[in-house]
């Protein structure tokens, strides 16, 4: 039996409640960090442009490199997802070998908000070190995510996945529009001289709001906590996992195809912002208004595709979503060179963002085996899908420095789509669409 943190069982409510707060604590990350005010803030500091705001310089020094900004940019992330990649998979078998799941999502947390926090001294003179808090929000951000889905098959039988990871990303995009929605005030209404608190009060938000989660999450009885080399049981607790994946092909195949789709996916949502300050010369008042419609559309997208779900089942439904993922790709390539194209393009991307996420973690969860390696199976889960950023990253900036310009790494995305599709539809028929209830 699982214990928790203060001695008591509170109730199964109480803690899935608790569970999806933490998506309201650290949404504030993706959407005011990677998303809105960092990017807008990063290429105000790094771009040099005429009275007429025509683009004289972009390049910036980095270690005594020359490297367009935006690029530099998403290598810094790409970076900072192959270090999860190489650590994420190693703690969280310690997490389940040693029942420190709840300890690694409080250390990740906590560095994230370290990161965000340190953002305030933000300098472009410096950017090897400015570039540093970046990298370790983002580690903070992303590796506290992975210990907190593997919680998900924990609290909550199969048939409430779709619901309860639904109501966590609504919660995500309402807590994150909340504090978006302040710190604009903050900076509109006295001035941008207060753009460098909004990173402050993310780091503020994310910790003083993931508490109720690390107070009722469960932990493993100190029992059960095996003594012993910790480093050599984790490493253990992985060769098992994946020892067993191999015999799995609908989880082998499911797996295939969001990594594919996670190269596309992620790589949209956090360069969309830079697409659209450097491809549509959009003002840092229309990207936010870009990115609230984002946002909004967001919520009704991951109800619909949650309710879709139900209806024609998970693999379906994300079938439907690649597809509709690949349009908006062709269609941000030809006709994204206005700002009602972005505009468009932005509102088709965040209804889909909210429903695909959401989706692709409960779906996971719906194909996992009953075990107690639930953090162990997410680390594949997660190594999947920072390794599928890492490329997509790479590519995107690779790609943009080749050509000169970032529609054509957009268009790279549309075979990436087509791909994850396929893969897709590999799946054993007896698990395409089976997970309705099941």
């Amino acid at each position: 039996m699982a214990s928790q943190n203060e001695g008591t069982s509170p109730s199964k409510k109480k803690v899935q409640n608790a569970w999806a707060l933490y998506d309201w604590a650290n949404s504030v990350y993706s959407l005011v960090i990677t998303t809105t005010i960092f990017p807008i803030f990063y290429n105000a500091l790094t771009t040099e442009r005429d009275a007429d705001g025509e683009l004289i310089n972009d390049v910036v020094s980095f270690w005594g490199v020359d490297i367009v900004n935006t690029q530099l940019y998403s290598y810094v992330l790409a970076t900072s997802f192959l270090l999860i990649i190489l650590l994420s998979p190693l703690l969280s078998g310690m997490a389940d070998y040693a029942g420190k799941k709840l300890t690694f999502m409080k250390v990740f947390c906590y560095a994230g908000a370290a990161g965000c926090a340190s953002m305030f001294w933000f300098n472009p003179e410096h950017l090897e070190w400015s570039m540093g808090s970046l990298f370790l929000a983002n580690i903070g951000f992303w590796g506290s995510l992975g210990f907190y889905n593997a919680y998900l098959p924990e609290i909550a039988p199969k048939e409430e996945h779709d619901r309860l990871g639904a109501r966590g990303y609504v919660m995500g995009y309402i807590g994150s529009v909340l504090l978006l929605l302040i710190c604009l005030g903050l900076i509109l209404g006295i001035g941008n001289h207060l753009t460098k608190w909004a990173f402050v009060l993310v780091a503020v938000w994310w910790v003083s709001w993931a508490q109720p989660a690390f107070r009722r999450l469960p932990t493993r009885s100190q029992e059960h906590r095996p003594s012993g080399n910790l480093l050599a049981q984790g490493f253990k607790e992985l060769r098992m996992v994946a020892g067993e994946l191999k015999g799995q092909r609908h989880l082998t195949r499911y797996l295939t195809s969001f990594f594919i789709m996670s190269m596309a996916v992620q790589t949209i949502m956090l360069m969309a912002t830079s697409f659209g300050i450097k491809e549509v010369q959009l003002t840092s008042s229309e990207l936010i208004v870009a990115t609230l419609l984002v946002q909004f559309v967001a919520i009704p997208g991951a109800f619909l595709v949650a309710w879709l779900s139900g209806q024609i089942g998970n693999v379906k439904t994300l079938g439907c979503c690649i597809l509709a993922w690949c349009a908006v790709c062709v269609y941000a390539y030809f006709f994204a060179t206005t700002k009602g194209g972005f505009y468009i393009a932005a509102g088709v991307i965040g209804f889909m963002m909210g429903g695909t996420q959401s989706l692709n973690r409960t779906t996971y969860s719906k194909l996992l085996p009953t075990t107690q390696d639930n953090a162990s199976y997410f680390s594949f889960y997660e190594v999947l899908e920072k390794g599928g950023l890492v490329i997509g990253m790479f590519g995107w900036g690779y790609i943009e420095g080749a050509t000169g310009s970032m529609r054509n790494s957009i268009l790279a995305l549309v075979g990436l789509f087509l791909l994850a599709f396929i893969a897709l539809s590999r799946m054993p028929r007896s698990h395409r669409g089976h997970l309705v209830t099941d």
